[in-house]
């Protein structure tokens, strides 16, 4: 298979992690014989010091181009910390997401065995976690209008849907729940919010067209005790944009480490696959951010395009760093000296060799070998 990808890097750790993501794919390229290319772009702080603009036309018309986008992390303190500022590097994220129809976010969350005493969580109550979550992506409250009162003292957030942009999201979402453990559930505010009673209307008139799926509700503030409490209860979440983004970051402790959570971006046309966490900008330039989200969300773009033999390598090297402790400073204290490359590195041998388990583990935490 021919592939053209488009990178956006971003800001912070983007470039640092992306980097581990395309060296796994161009692993894998080798191995099964296909030809990925990489095209890269500017987005976000970045773009905006080399533009004025967080998503050029030329950034868009590179995505427009390609077949998939490869997404690193956006954002930078010197926005973050200036509330006045009018232009900010979420914006070019957010005009991505709408220019492309990336309408559906989808965020897997798994407690993996060898990580398992790394969460500040039970083990008796994550142990066996696999949960998929599906965030509406382009409505909601973050694209609703905006008023500031001429004063400053007044300001408000329109949170719209319409009932197109829930059923196209509902029925991912539903056809998802199949092919796992037929359980849908919807996470809303519909005891308080009118938009979430139309999701809840629309979701329950959409879950007669799956009768072998369950469905079930959740008000968010419950989720949110639930997902601490019970995750295993959850299968498939489903849920409009805010209330993703808020259930989907607090599902990271589950696994340890947010760097471990990758994520899909689609529409009708267009897919980007990105790791979930921030720019992280304090770790910038120090080799100890975790390349594992990015490079599962390369395995979510193999998947994409039905190259599933391919994502399936790629997340058993996964699993094998894991298990071997050849993970950055974030999850393995003991051997510090393990840098964001050396990870990336280790995956990229392990999908090139599968079959060779003679792994000389002291000289992989010097950096003198992965496997040998």
């Amino acid at each position: 298979m021919k592939l053209n990808i488009a990178v956006l890097p971003g800001d912070g750790i983007g470039p640092e992690v992306t980097q581990e993501a395309i060296k796994a794919l161009q692993a894998i390229a080798l191995e099964f014989d296909h030809t990925f290319s990489f095209v890269e772009a500017p987005v976000g702080a970045t773009a905006i010091d080399q533009t004025g603009n967080p998503l050029p036309e030329e950034t868009l018309d590179v995505c427009e181009a390609s077949h998939a986008i490869l997404f690193g992390a956006i954002g930078d303190p010197k926005y973050d910390n200036n509330p006045e500022a009018k232009v900010r590097p979420e914006q070019g994220l957010l005009r991505l997401r709408k220019s492309l129809g990336l309408f559906a976010n989808i965020r897997p969350v798994k407690a993996y065995d060898a990580l398992i005493e790394k969460s500040p969580l039970k083990k008796d109550i994550i142990q066996g976690t696999d949960i998929s979550i599906y965030r509406e992506l382009t409505g909601g409250i973050y694209f609703g209008e905006k008023h500031l009162s001429d004063d400053g003292n007044t300001a408000s957030d329109l949170c719209l849907y319409t009932k197109t942009e829930i059923e196209r999201i509902a029925h991912l979402a539903f056809k998802a729940a199949k092919s796992r453990k037929n359980k849908v559930t919807l996470v809303d505010k519909a005891n308080v919010l009118e938009s979430s009673r139309l999701w809840r209307k629309v979701v329950t008139n959409i879950a007669k067209q799956y009768p072998d799926v369950s469905l079930d509700f959740l008000f968010v503030d419950n989720a949110a005790m639930q997902m601490i409490l019970n995750p295993n209860q959850f299968d498939v979440i489903l849920t409009e944009n805010m209330f993703g983004d808020i259930i989907s970051d607090e599902a990271s402790v589950i696994g340890g480490s947010i760097g471990l959570l990758a994520s899909a971006s689609v529409g009708e046309k267009y897919a980007m696959f990105e790791p979930i966490h921030g720019s992280y900008p304090q770790a910038t330039g120090k080799s100890i951010a975790n390349p594992i989200a990015s490079i599962l969300s390369a395995a979510m773009l193999l998947e994409h395009f039905n190259l599933h033999a391919e994502a399936e390598l790629i997340k058993l090297a996964v699993e094998k760093s894991l298990k071997l402790n050849i993970t950055t400073p974030d999850l393995n204290k003991d051997h510090n000296n393990v840098s964001t490359s050396k990870v990336g590195d280790f995956i990229a041998d392990f999908i090139s060799n599968p079959n060779d388990s003679n792994l000389n583990f002291h000289n992989i935490h010097l950096g003198q070998s992965t496997i040998i």
